[in-house]
């Protein structure tokens, strides 16, 4: 993604610049409104867990539906076709059940201010710590990926520099975090959801039409790249070959179960805005009430990228000029008129925005309470550690500045951004999972377990697959084997370790262990919560049948 095609300047006028403008001005105001509300660290960092449900909702999907969503997914789209529903309907909604329904619980009813803090109850201050870290370093560099790409794209887009660019979208960015906190990004990020639709509607109605419909997009793709390409499970027996370099086993286990229960069950950018819900029955339905948007989000971002494949065959060619990254900006380019290519612009910059603030709110948290708090200034006064998360964020968006141009070798920043997870998230999420369930495992299982866990993925990812020692025939496909990798090292580890050390004791273990519950964790429901749309349950089981009726028609 190092350079974008200069053929896709838009041409933008004074009407698209005002919505812009206009865009940015109310997210300073927001950031002005919250900043009233926050007069301690917890105000800061978790809203004062006063949010209600449907706010929380939209901003946990919000914070997801960053550059790696648009820009990756259109990029997915295009480079690997249908298969790419699968980051959906497998590898999103059963996780985002999974973390409404049983971890929530563990997280909210342990009253922690971060995922790592979970694991300093758990296991320890050496896991707490390892974990902490890692989270950090991983929140900076997918900041940096957000950064980067909003810079590329504003630069083909608009002809802005891109260090202007940068500079811009992370200080309005700084601004409003550092104001009103996870209060002023929460309520960003709602809105940054609608305007992100409303951006991306359009897009995906008007592109149908130019190339005949759904008829004619999957007309035309099996013309040019054959049936596989337009089914989800097409090609995927183990020892077939297809676009997405992936059998059905590692589809399965390395992104349905290891990615994606790694991603979204330990991801403390998508977790803090659960946490911070006004009580545990909201904290539970957050994701759930987030998955029914989620599994819709395939057609205004997966499909236009199958649009752009129709409209540009080449993208993607080392001879065309175009990247698969450029799918959705050579739509606007190809098909908006003015105002509507303004919404779409302010819509693409609230992704990036979305995203950025979501990991550089939630690196705040965790490197201001689990390293600052923990290790290095304890026992400070409260307005201490507010202040500090103030300058942390600044820090925070300067070093994702720094790490925003790591992306810019690979043309497909999902592919970047899966490799990260790999990496981060699904170790943490085999310490997490194990210990959740299994009393006997020790702080020195779950230190070696997760760092076994990562450095096993890395060999895999940098030395396995990049230098040929083990044929994979894509990222992505490397991608899922180094998560199982993952997670099946640090599962071991951790068996190995555990019965050659001493476990905590089980009076300890009350509340962070499935089967055991803490005094006070278990509260009545709020008034109203009584009712059935109110119910996780209700709302867990209704999201699953509904993604299985939406992943029917692209598995036929």
């Amino acid at each position: 993604m190092r350079y974008l095609a200069e053929g896709l300047r838009l041409p933008t006028n004074a009407l698209d610049y005002t919505i812009l403008i206009l865009y940015f001005v109310v997210v300073l105001g927001v950031g002005f409104a919250a900043r009233a509300s926050v007069k301690t660290s917890l105000d800061f960092f978790l809203s004062g867990r006063s949010l209600p449900a449907w706010v929380t909702g939209l901003a946990f999907v919000a914070a997801n539906l960053g550059a790696l969503e648009i820009l990756g997914m259109a990029a997915n789209g295009a480079q690997y076709g249908v298969y790419t529903v699968h980051w959906y309907w497998v590898g999103a909604i059963p996780a985002m059940v999974f973390l409404g329904l049983v971890m929530m619980p563990f997280y909210y009813g342990s009253k922690v201010r971060s995922v790592p803090e979970f694991l300093l109850h758990r296991y320890g201050p050496s896991s707490h710590l390892l974990s902490s870290i890692i989270f950090s370093i991983a929140s900076v560099l997918i900041a940096g990926v957000n950064l980067y790409a909003m810079a590329i794209v504003v630069e083909a887009l608009l002809g802005w520099p891109q260090w202007v660019a940068i500079v811009v979208a992370g200080l309005f960015v700084l601004a409003y975090i550092t104001l009103g906190g996870l209060s002023s990004a929460i309520y960003n990020e709602v809105l940054q959801f609608f305007v992100i639709l409303a951006a991306l509607i359009p897009l995906t109605v008007v592109g149908l039409r130019r190339i005949g419909g759904f008829g004619g997009l999957k007309d035309s793709l099996t013309d040019s790249h054959g049936p596989h390409f337009v089914s989800a499970w097409g090609g995927t027996g183990i020892g077939s070959s297809n676009p997405l370099g992936a059998n059905w086993l590692t589809i399965v286990l390395g992104l349905g179960f290891c990615l994606s229960f790694g991603y979204w069950t330990t991801n403390f950018a998508e977790v803090q805005r659960a946490l911070s819900a006004r009580n545990l029955s909201a904290a539970q339905r957050t994701p759930l009430i987030a998955a029914f948007p989620k599994m819709f989000i395939p057609l205004v971002v997966v499909v236009p990228g199958l649009i752009a494949l129709v409209m540009e065959p080449d993208i993607g060619a080392k001879t065309s000029g175009l990247q698969y990254n450029d799918a959705i900006p050579l739509l606007m380019s190809e098909l908006l008129p003015n105002g509507v290519l303004g919404l779409a612009v302010t819509g693409l910059l609230a992704a990036f925005m979305a995203g950025m603030a979501a990991n550089v709110s939630s690196f705040n948290t965790v490197f201001t309470n689990d390293i600052w708090r923990a290790y290095i200034r304890k026992g400070r006064p409260d307005g201490y550690y507010l202040l500090t998360g103030r300058v942390v964020t600044a820090i925070g968006v300067l070093a994702g500045m720094g790490t925003a141009f790591i992306a810019s070798s690979f043309s497909n920043i999902m592919n970047y951004l899966q490799t990260l997870f790999s990496f981060f998230n699904v170790p943490l999420f085999c310490v997490f999972i194990i210990g959740m369930f299994w009393k006997r495992a020790t702080s020195q299982a779950g230190f070696w377990g997760l760092l076994c866990g990562t450095v096993a993925a890395m060999i895999n990812y940098f030395w396995l697959y990049r230098e040929d020692v083990i044929s994979i025939p894509s990222d992505q496909g490397a991608n899922f084997v180094s998560a199982i990798v993952a997670f099946v090292v640090g599962g071991v580890v951790m068996v190995a370790v555990t019965p050659f050390t001493k476990p905590k004791p089980v009076e300890s273990l009350a509340g962070l262990v499935y089967g055991t519950t803490a005094p006070g964790v278990a509260e009545p429901p709020a008034p109203g919560d009584e009712a059935w749309y109110r119910r996780p349950a209700v709302l867990g089981w209704s999201a699953l049948i509904l993604a299985a009726l939406c992943y029917l028609p692209f598995s036929l």
